[in-house]
């Protein structure tokens, strides 16, 4: 099932399928309605994380991907809101102290924007690089969560 919500940062496809959030992506995409109440509880939660009233989310996710990158997302879940790390901390955590690089592959790759807060990673020297959806939504997304020492 695919479903068109707004957000703050935009459009936001939703795909979903027997309960599960496949899929949360950026989308030009006409909004359109849903009595689903699956999704409609996505909506909720994207919508309380906005208003800085939801720091995680409870949701059922399927994470479709190279065990190494379930390894890597299943450590970004585990960054706590208002919190970043770098490239580097996730591949030690993972088990690939050099694999900085395919961290980075494997956080572009991520389906579920937002939900798995690939926007937490951050370059070594605390830079902002990559994100799927742009830099401006990563800053926005890191701002709101309280990480204005990343910018100023």
């Amino acid at each position: 099932m695919k479903n068109i919500i707004q957000s703050k940062v935009g459009k936001l496809e939703i795909i979903s399928k027997d309960g599960y959030l496949l899929a949360l992506n950026l989308s030009n995409e006409p909004l359109n309605e849903t009595d689903s109440p699956f999704v409609k509880e996505i909506e909720k939660q994207i919508s309380e994380y906005f208003k800085g009233q939801r720091k995680t989310f409870d949701l059922l996710i399927l994470l479709e991907g190279t065990d190494f990158q379930k390894k890597v997302w299943q450590a970004l879940l585990n960054i706590p809101y208002g919190t970043t790390k770098t490239y580097k901390e996730i591949a030690i955590e993972v088990g690939s102290a050099k694999g900085s690089r395919a961290v980075g592959r494997a956080c572009h790759k991520n389906k579920l924007m937002i939900i798995v807060p690939c926007h937490r990673v951050i370059g070594s020297d605390k830079s902002l690089t990559g994100y799927a959806g742009g830099l401006e939504i990563k800053k926005k997304l890191l701002l709101l969560e309280g990480n204005k020492h990343l910018f100023y």
